[in-house]
């Protein structure tokens, strides 16, 4: 059980979230006007500087008082700004870029005037991104196309890698393990809340509330609740396990928290996005590009568990590995069944996933289980 003087969440980091659950909105909004690998691709681009916010602004709510007053305004600025980046979203890559990178760079500005309040001007992912990321985004807006692309693809790539580059400055930070491993469970529930609006959404919109779209429904719902149990059944706790343990808790924050997390919410993001077609159409096959997305997503999801493990215990995820293979395997008869019955496998191959989990948990405890010699 958690510590009761632990670091709790706040209600104002909760009411930021509200910002990046419109986020996740406006980026699955881009990526379902466009399903080929370019189109994720771009929306991945774009992505990154939302989510990057929220990181920054999360890892400083973890290491400092965001309490008072002052702080928590300045916090509200960073949402605002993320505000104005969702906003900006749909319409990144046409006249809205400028106002894509300016609420960027404005947000990486506050939080760098919080963390001046507590420490001198250092080299940090902060300063980094208030330097060079933030200037190479306004530079990408002045072009159109695939120099825009570029530019915001190089943009991406300094923020995802400045934290590694910079594990040696930073590697004395500590954090609080339960708080910091909650925050980013957090993310994840705000993607897959975008998941059940869409869900939602598409049976509303398919005009009349059927047998097929109702069965679509229910179908796309198990995948919802499959892809949380995966998460929250087991790996939650053994996120926050290996952060609290970590004799460099920047190794753990970075690789599963920062990077793991990101594939973990943009998969859950495609998937999404692929259930809203298939719930609108559930009697006809789906799109060459919604299968990607439905199945590809989940394969990813998956599999993303086999590197945040290896990272945080040097052990061989085989359960979840080879599910993300069952369902890579399964996408190409399932493009030819009806989109309902595409929905209906793969949430079967996430029962059968999280039913051999739970009873090996079940059996012998998470704790001894991250100890067993698994090839």
């Amino acid at each position: 059980m958690p510590d009761s003087t632990e670091k709790r969440v706040s209600w104002a980091e909760l009411f930021f979230d509200l910002v990046f659950v419109f986020a996740v909105t406006e980026v699955s909004t881009l990526l379902e006007h466009d399903h080929s690998w370019a189109g994720a691709l771009r929306a991945l681009i774009v992505f990154v500087p939302v989510y990057w916010v929220w990181v920054g602004t999360t890892i400083q709510s973890d290491v400092s008082d965001m309490s008072g007053p002052g702080l928590r305004l300045l916090s509200f600025g960073v949402a605002l700004c993320g505000m104005f980046m969702a906003l900006a979203v749909p319409q990144a890559y046409g006249d809205r870029g400028m106002l894509l990178a300016f609420s960027y760079l404005a947000a990486r500005l506050l939080l760098g005037f919080v963390i001046r309040l507590r420490a001198k001007w250092t080299i940090n992912p902060v300063t980094v991104s208030m330097v060079f990321t933030g200037p190479v985004l306004a530079l990408g807006a002045l072009w159109h196309g695939s120099v825009r692309e570029a530019l915001w693809g190089v943009a991406a790539l300094i923020d995802l890698g400045t934290p590694s580059l910079l594990r040696r400055r930073l590697s004395g930070m500590r954090f609080e393990a339960g708080h910091l491993a909650e925050r980013f469970g957090q993310f994840v529930l705000i993607a897959l809340g975008e998941s059940v609006v869409d869900i939602g959404a598409s049976a509303q919109s398919s005009g009349s509330l059927s047998f097929g779209v109702g069965g679509a429904v229910a179908a796309a719902f198990a995948v919802s609740c499959g892809l949380w149990w995966v998460y929250f059944n087991f790996a939650a706790d053994a996120v926050r396990h290996a952060l609290a343990s970590a004799h460099v808790q920047l190794d753990i924050a970075r690789r599963v928290l920062s990077y793991g997390h990101v594939a973990f919410i943009a998969a859950i993001i495609a998937v999404a996005v692929g259930l809203r077609e298939a719930v609108t159409h559930p009697g006809t096959a789906l799109s060459t590009g919604a299968t990607g997305l439905v199945f590809g997503g989940a394969a990813l999801y998956l599999a993303s568990f086999g590197y945040t493990r290896w990272m945080m215990f040097r052990l061989v995820s085989t359960t979840r590995l080879t599910a993300a293979a069952v369902v890579l395997a399964a996408m190409w008869p399932c493009s030819y069944l009806p989109a309902v019955a595409a929905l209906v496998i793969l949430a079967g191959v996430l029962l059968g996933l999280n039913t051999v989990e739970s009873l090996r948990v079940a059996q012998i405890g998470w704790r001894t289980l991250l100890r067993e010699k698994v090839t």
